[in-house]
């Protein structure tokens, strides 16, 4: 019975409440502007914050929990530096050094124990011929280990098997792109390919990975999809191993009329790229420390390799875009503070307009109770539609900024769940002082106010 008259209250004073605002609505809205504004910031910002941090795990996933990554500097991004010694009448020779190589990577995998597997790879811009059609292609030799460091699974198909990576055998795997591009509405499992002038035999296509333009640009990584791979061993027999490329290259030649010259050795390094994957994160740093070590103890003192940890870089920016992403939320805060303020100063404004009303409800036997019910119902009616409007800004303007400027956002129910709650939350709060400001005017003062 109390329950049914609490209802009946509220479905009363609410449908007072409606009323009201429904003949002022151009300053019902004003009021709830701060909300309206307040609640799409919260949603937006939210969303854009949701967006970096699907962003961030999907890179994590790309690069290796895990994952040390060595990279060689070319012989040419030294030239500037010894070109100037030389035009300062220095003849200093250049260290040399043996470029980065498979053997670094085994002495690196035996030597330092928190080093779980290692991936060499070799990578070669050439073509690939299927069906008289030529088209550009990068060719990647590559070891077993290669799939699980980068996190790739095989969509059809198997991996290399050790008789075929003993004996340098022409098969491939390709990406996804790969056989769409070459196979189109076909598998391309047992089919042959020529990679510049080497039948291949496709064996396997790897699962298609989702990489941004973004993603390749941060991290520095390819576009798996697009890629043919083939055993280490089968790159090295069958197309190129620099290693055993002109002894001529790295020496100086003296020109009877002229100083010594220095001949540009070029890329003098076996392989491209060196992924390290260590056994536990929290010895990333000090793995990495060893590692540079033996890598500069190994190549004559010379540092001609660059050592990189992804996910400490990723972290490092999913940092920069936490604090981003609160200092945004905090400001949307804000603008939800001042709607409430807004909502609280137009209520006190009400109740001052409204004192002789308050007054003829208190005489025919309303409560403080009551009054305070009236009061609340409004403000909180107002959170509840400038919060509504407020969803439908925010969801509308996180598209309009992943369609205009590329950031991805990603909306969820809890973020406008949580958006909606708080604007309710506010009407009540900032509505509680000018309704208890109301019910405390007594009957008969109220009724003698003009």
């Amino acid at each position: 019975m109390i329950d049914k008259i609490l209802l009946e209250k509220l479905k009363s004073n609410f449908s007072e409440a409606y009323w009201f605002i429904k003949t002022n609505k151009v300053r019902t809205f004003l009021t709830a502007l701060g909300i309206i504004f307040g609640v799409a910031s919260v949603i937006t910002m939210l969303a854009i914050g949701n967006g970096a941090e699907k962003e961030i795990l999907a890179q994590l996933e790309l690069v290796g929990v895990n994952n040390i990554v060595v990279t060689p500097i070319l012989d040419e991004e030294n030239e500037d530096a010894e070109q100037s010694d030389e035009d300062d009448g220095k003849t200093e020779s250049k260290r040399f050094s043996k470029g980065l190589d498979i053997l670094d990577a085994l002495s690196a995998q035996k030597n330092i124990p928190s080093i779980k597997l290692v991936s060499p790879e070799i990578i070669l811009n050439t073509y690939v011929i299927n069906n008289g059609r030529q088209n550009s292609v990068k060719l990647v030799g590559i070891s077993p280990a290669f799939f699980e460091t980068s996190n790739i699974n095989l969509e059809n198909g198997k991996t290399f098997s050790d008789y075929q990576i003993k004996n340098a055998l022409p098969v491939c795997i390709i990406g996804k792109k790969v056989e769409k591009k070459l196979f189109t509405g076909k598998s391309a499992l047992g089919m042959q390919i020529k990679v510049k002038d080497v039948w291949l035999q496709v064996i396997g296509v790897i699962e298609e990975k989702m990489i941004s333009d973004k993603s390749q640009e941060n991290l520095g990584i390819r576009d798996l999809n697009k890629d043919i791979y083939i055993p280490l061993n089968t790159f090295l027999v069958r197309y190129k191993d620099r290693k055993i490329i002109s002894d001529k290259i790295g020496t100086r030649n003296r020109n009877q009329n002229g100083p010594k010259k220095r001949i540009p050795r070029g890329n003098y390094h076996q392989i491209d790229k060196l992924t390290l994957q260590v056994s536990n994160s929290k010895e990333l740093k000090a793995t990495a420390e060893v590692l540079s070590k033996m890598l500069k103890r190994r190549h004559n003192d010379v540092l001609d390799f660059e050592i990189t940890i992804p996910i400490q870089l990723l972290k490092q920016q999913q940092k920069t875009k936490q604090i981003f992403n609160i200092v945004l939320i905090i400001i949307a805060g804000i603008s939800l503070l001042i709607g409430g303020i807004g909502i609280m100063n137009i209520m006190l404004a009400s109740v001052l307009e409204r004192t002789k009303e308050i007054g003829i409800i208190r005489a025919i036997g309303a409560t403080e109770e009551d009054v305070i019910l009236q009061f609340l119902s409004e403000s909180v009616l107002i959170s509840v539609g400038g919060g509504i409007i407020g969803i439908v800004l925010g969801v509308i303007g996180a598209y309009v900024i992943e369609i205009v400027s590329g950031i991805e956002t990603v909306l969820t129910l809890n973020s406008i769940m949580l958006s909606f709650f708080i604007a309710v939350i506010v009407g009540l709060v900032f509505g509680i002082f000018p309704a208890k400001a109301a019910a405390k005017k007594k009957p008969i003062e109220a009724l003698r106010s003009e």
